[in-house]
């Protein structure tokens, strides 16, 4: 692997194709996120802080958006350890492939805590004048060329009132040798190990995320080969 970013090279599940193996391919996820995504270490240090200061005698539960669910199993996981520490959160889940939606409903059902999901955007969402304490997301940077990230950063910004999270890949030889050889039981029956090592590729590193970020964005680095953009809205 060698330049920079890749931001040509498609992955396969992101247009038509096999549904069987895309289901495969969400499935897989649970397992590739709790292994690399590091989303139990941001709940712990970032999350779960801001539940507790907002008060367990707070009107309404926290409201958490996560923006291109996927396979689900992210927010899964943040319903059920804010469930485990009695923590009130209501989380909605979108992703514009309704594909998603089908796999999340369907085929997930009633694993991992209760989670809202629909089919949609960010932007539609604001349109909408929809509004959330915290917005988070998964492995949606690395979709995104350079020119689209101010747009979306824009977007999940002006959903956001108290905290913006984006978890994502910083690309890496390492990281990419690593998961060419690890993922490859992933490759037997879904698009877990050729899509990983595409998304690695079309990865940004961190000094190129820093350099296309608005102000007032911080990109920090968290193993492993993870990067981690954060932004606390102000009022307007």
């Amino acid at each position: 692997m060698t330049g920079g970013r890749a931001i040509a090279l498609a992955e396969v599940m992101d247009g038509p194709c096999d549904e069987r193996r895309l289901f495969a391919t969400y499935r897989h996820f649970a397992l590739a996120n709790r292994v690399v995504s590091g989303w139990r270490r941001v709940y712990v240090t970032r999350l779960r802080p801001l539940l507790r200061n907002a008060g367990a005698d707070a009107a309404a539960p926290v409201r958490l958006l996560d923006v291109g669910f996927g396979g689900g199993d992210i927010p899964r996981a943040l319903a059920a350890w804010a469930a485990a520490d009695r923590l009130p959160l209501a989380i909605t889940a979108v992703d514009p492939d309704e594909r998603a939606l089908r796999f999340a409903t369907l085929v997930r059902a009633g694993k991992g805590g209760a989670v809202r999901y629909l089919t949609a955007g960010a932007g539609e969402l604001r349109a909408a004048g929809e509004r959330f304490d915290i917005v988070v997301s998964n492995h949606v940077l690395h979709h995104l060329g350079a020119a689209e990230v101010g747009p979306f950063l824009d977007e999940t910004a002006a959903l956001a009132t108290r905290l913006v999270l984006h978890d994502d890949i910083e690309r890496s030889r390492t990281a990419y040798g690593l998961w060419a050889v690890g993922a490859l039981p992933f490759a037997l029956d879904s698009y877990g190990h050729v899509d990983g090592l595409r998304s690695i590729r079309r990865s940004y590193t961190a000094a190129e995320l820093a350099a296309v970020v608005p102000a007032g964005w911080a990109v920090e680095r968290a193993f492993p080969w993870r990067l981690i953009l954060t932004a606390v809205p102000t009022e307007e």
